[in-house]
């Protein structure tokens, strides 16, 4: 079985704006509803791999699902919302301005110290990428590959859940656009 897991492309968004913590607030929901940048494109040896393809998972946000498109236009393209990023919230610091990955991280590391508010918690993302690692496994049993395009910290949630269950990693997870990690087992 192969389980190959790549992060969209290139969002047509800003990536870096320095901002408040109201702006990020609004900008995490200007970057979920961005599109693919038109001009990101998937890299020569993964469009290869795309060629293959016969269907692809993604998530229901624009980024992913035309990525996905962009990668294996002749696949079945299967969306679910359950493939979504693992949210993100404001951080309530006022008076510091940030660009916004800064924000990102602060975002990221009091969401895993609990920080959730009206936002799905570290537990239940967790819980999630339980039941897309099921899907994905019982897709690859079947098919023999399952291949999802969705965000890069839920892949490696999903990444997590495949290495436990006895999956193999080749790659690493890291923040580039179209970045691919397989996961392999007899």
């Amino acid at each position: 079985m192969r389980i190959i897991l790549v992060r969209h492309g290139r969002p047509h968004i800003a990536l870096s704006p320095r901002t408040d913590r109201r702006g990020f607030g609004d900008y995490i929901g200007a970057y979920d509803a961005a599109p693919l940048d038109p001009d990101s494109l998937p890299p020569p040896e993964l469009a290869e791999l795309g060629r293959e393809l016969a269907v692809v998972f993604a998530s229901d946000r624009p980024r992913s699902h035309q990525s996905a498109m962009a990668l294996a236009p002749q696949a079945a393209l299967l969306r679910d919302p359950l493939f979504a990023e693992a949210p993100l919230a404001s951080p309530p610091i006022p008076f510091l301005r940030m660009h916004v990955p800064g924000w990102a991280v602060v975002s990221r590391i009091l969401w895993h110290l609990g920080f959730s508010p009206r936002i799905e918690g570290w537990f239940a993302a967790g819980r999630r990428a339980e039941r897309a690692a099921d899907i994905l496994i019982a897709h690859a049993g079947a098919e023999g590959t399952a291949t999802l395009v969705a965000h890069g910290y839920f892949n490696w949630m999903i990444g997590l859940v495949l290495k436990r269950r006895g999956f193999l990693r080749r790659g690493s997870h890291r923040a580039r656009y179209w970045n691919t990690v397989i996961y392999e087992k007899d």
